[in-house]
């Protein structure tokens, strides 16, 4: 992994919508575009908030990220973790790796809970984060509507220093 640049978000958004139809990844419901995300891109600061991509073939086909929890002072060691695939790439323990690169660099970082906000109906990465000792801290029942379907969201949480 390494940190993303301004160059990325092209293939970062790409990857972000290939998401959308699948409704299992983001409560967005339409594609969206580069420059609505930029806001987002330059909110990530490499030493503290990094946005990552994990390249193959010189080419981006997956990324991480890590925002602020609530944006309170209180909450400053806590982050929210983020992980998406290209779709070719999915289903081949990319995500693990991932995941792992990525709980080591939340400890350099200074970030001690790491929080991933995921559908309840997305067994493949509750599976994932599950599997890397993460807990069910909360599940918010029915809150996001797609295609007429109501989805709940579940909350997982995971110490990662003392």
């Amino acid at each position: 992994m390494r940190i993303a640049n301004e160059g990325d978000l092209a293939a970062i958004v790409s990857i972000y919508n290939s998401t959308v139809p699948t409704r299992l990844s983001t409560a967005d419901t339409a594609p969206v575009t580069i420059e609505s995300r930029r806001d987002w891109f330059e909110q990530h600061l490499p030493d503290r908030r990094p946005l990552m991509v994990h390249e193959q073939d010189d080419r981006v086909v997956a990324w991480v990220s890590f925002q602020s929890f609530y944006g309170r002072p209180a909450y400053e060691n806590t982050a929210e973790i983020s992980i998406y695939i290209a779709p070719a790439c999915r289903g081949q323990g990319l995500g693990r790796t991932l995941l792992a690169e990525a709980l080591g660099l939340a400890r350099q970082l200074g970030i001690k809970t790491v929080m991933g906000f995921i559908f309840s109906h997305n067994e493949p990465s509750l599976r994932l984060f599950k599997s890397f000792g993460f807990a069910e801290w909360g599940r918010l029942p029915d809150v996001a509507e797609m295609d007429g379907r109501e989805f709940s969201l579940s909350i997982l949480g995971k110490r990662v220093s003392p």
